[in-house]
C-alpha cells in the first residue's frame, strides 16, 4: 500500500518532482518494462524516485545530471529488485556517471610475481561497498537498441546484487541450501558449455563476454533475461527458470506460460 507522501508524487494532477510526460518518456525508452502491470509500474515508479533520493549522484568529466537521466538509470536499477526483498541496494551510496567510456588505472600480479600497471578503458563498473560506475553514452546506446541483450545498467546492477552475498561469484544471496543448489545445478553446466561455444569460436546470440568469469556470466545473462527472455529461455532454460525465480518476473510472459 502506498503511503500518503509516495501518493503525492505518483499523482500527476498534485505538485509533483516528476510529471507524468516525464515518466512516459523514460518508460518509452525501455520497451522491456512492457511485462509489467498497471500496478507493477506505479510501483516501479516508487521504487525509483526512493532510489534517486537514497543516492549521492555525480556527474564526472563536467556531465551535468538531469533527472530525465536518473530517471532513465533509476527505473532499469529498481526493475532488478521490483519483487525482491526490501534494502537491497542499501551500504552503498554513490552513482558516478561519465560521458563516455572512462579509464581505470589497474594492477595485476603475474604468476612470477611481477606487477604490471595498466588503464583500462570501461563502459561500467560496480565496486563492492563503493560507488557504481556507468557511461552515458552505453546508458543511451543501450537503450536505444533496447531488446539487443545489452544493457549496461542492468549489469551492474546485477554485480551489485551478486556483491551481497560477500563476493561477485555469480551466486547472489539465496533463501537456503536447496535454492543454492538449484543455482549450481543450473548455472554451473550452462557456464561451462558457454564458455567452450566461445573457445571454439560460435558465433553466439549472447555476448561471449559471459564468458569472461562466473559473475560475468550472471550480469549478462541478467541482461538477456530483461531484454531477450525468449532467447535466453531457448539457449539456457534452467537458466532461465532461476532468473525468474530470482527476478520474481518473466519477461517474455505475453508468450509463454508463466
Amino acid at each position: 500500500m502506498l503511503n500518503a507522501l509516495k501518493r503525492l508524487f505518483l499523482n500527476a494532477d498534485t505538485e509533483n518532482p516528476v510529471s507524468a510526460a516525464q515518466w512516459q518518456t523514460a518508460e518509452a525508452r525501455l520497451p522491456f518494462l512492457a511485462h509489467l502491470s498497471a500496478s507493477e509500474r506505479r510501483q516501479l515508479r516508487v521504487l525509483a524516485l526512493d532510489f534517486i533520493r537514497s543516492k549521492s549522484w555525480q556527474g564526472a568529466h563536467g556531465l551535468v545530471l538531469t533527472l530525465e537521466m536518473q530517471l532513465e538509470i533509476a527505473l532499469q536499477a529498481c526493475l532488478l529488485i521490483l519483487k525482491r526483498p526490501p534494502g537491497e541496494y542499501d551500504g552503498w551510496v554513490e552513482i558516478i556517471v561519465y560521458p563516455g567510456d572512462f579509464v581505470i588505472p589497474r594492477q595485476e600480479m603475474d604468476e612470477a610475481g611481477v606487477v604490471h600497471e595498466y588503464d583500462d578503458t570501461v563502459l561500467g563498473e560496480a565496486w563492492d561497498g563503493g560507488p557504481l560506475l556507468l557511461s552515458w553514452q552505453r546508458v543511451e546506446y543501450g537503450d536505444a537498441i533496447a531488446d539487443d541483450g545489452i544493457n549496461v545498467v542492468i549489469h551492474e546492477f546485477a554485480h551489485k546484487l551478486d556483491m551481497a552475498s560477500g563476493q561477485a561469484d555469480g551466486m547472489p544471496p539465496l533463501p537456503d541450501a536447496a535454492a543454492r543448489r538449484r543455482w549450481i545445478a543450473a548455472f554451473e553446466p550452462a557456464y561451462l558449455d558457454f564458455c567452450a561455444r566461445v573457445e571454439r569460436g560460435e558465433d553466439t546470440v549472447i555476448d561471449p563476454y559471459a564468458a569472461t568469469a562466473p559473475a560475468e556470466f550472471f550480469a549478462v545473462l541478467s541482461e538477456v533475461f530483461f531484454e531477450q527472455s525468449s532467447v535466453l529461455r531457448q539457449e539456457y532454460p534452467a537458466v532461465h527458470a532461476e532468473l525468474a525465480a530470482f527476478y520474481g518476473q518473466t519477461p517474455d510472459s505475453a508468450g509463454h506460460a508463466a
